[in-house]
């Protein structure tokens, strides 16, 4: 009895051990501070708009391209925008005579990042509906069991 405790030890307990320390690799960790915004460009039916023509104009001169580029393979397109231009930023997606605009905000009124998207006013009014929810489920249940 006392081998097959040692060989259920042997086998499946002592190489728990031994790979944690085997597979253990050091980490480098960086990061950048800033706001970066995401263009995602697809077609209706969904598929990415690899290769298609960016152009990004800030605020202060609607008509001058800020920035020209190319959206990747999966129809994405990031930049970091100028914070000390703030307003409308808006952005053109062009590709094979299609294409669109679309017009973020910059600077106070914006979405920071880590943040929800949703003003104080929003924030509260979900939080109270939330509430009053669960009071009228709560409220419905509890007439049902007094019926």
């Amino acid at each position: 009895m006392r081998w097959i405790l040692f060989a259920v030890l042997l086998v499946f307990v002592l190489p728990l051990g031994l790979s944690a320390t085997a597979f253990a690799h050091g980490v480098e960790l960086e990061y950048r501070t800033g706001v970066i915004i995401e263009i995602f460009a697809a077609y209706d039916t969904g598929e990415p708009m690899s290769g298609a023509e960016i152009r990004v104009f800030a605020p202060d001169d609607p008509s001058t391209p800020w920035l020209t580029g190319a959206c990747d393979e999966n129809g994405r397109f990031s930049f970091m925008p100028d914070l000390s231009l703030p307003g409308m930023w808006s952005v053109q997606v062009r590709h094979m005579g299609h294409g669109g605009w679309i017009h973020i905000p910059v600077g106070d009124n914006m979405v920071r990042a880590g943040g929800t998207g949703y003003t104080p006013l929003q924030l509260g009014l979900m939080a109270g509906l939330g509430v009053w929810g669960f009071i009228g489920t709560a409220l419905f249940f509890w007439k049902r069991r007094g019926a």
